[in-house]
């Protein structure tokens, strides 16, 4: 499957459990929603990532890939030690300047 950069990085940094790297993934302005919270900015993204690697230490296998324009969908099983493991779940990103700029993690 054919994935741009900045999302094989953030598939790799979550396998790494490299929280720091994940977060240089995401522009200082971006934005993720997930588990019904919205994250702002590269510090609040990477002390959510941070925490969910050490609550849930999940692993992301990654599924299909659609991209249109600047938007894109990740869909990837992804399993740990939460409640309903594994799951199969969309990351709809948005990317700015090679980064992603915006995620929503959805079912």
């Amino acid at each position: 499957m054919e994935l741009p950069q900045v999302v094989s990085r953030f598939i790799e940094t979550q396998h790494n459990c490299d929280s720091k790297a994940f977060a240089d993934c995401f522009t200082e302005s971006a934005t993720v929603h997930d588990e019904g919270k919205t994250h702002n900015g590269k510090q609040e993204i990477h002390q959510w990532i941070q925490h969910a690697m050490d609550a849930y230490k999940s692993e992301l296998e990654p599924l299909s890939y659609k991209q249109t324009g600047l938007s894109g969908v990740l869909t990837a099983n992804v399993s740990g030690t939460f409640p309903g493991s594994p799951v199969k779940l969309n990351f709809n990103f948005g990317f700015k300047d090679n980064l992603i700029d915006s995620l929503n993690v959805t079912e």
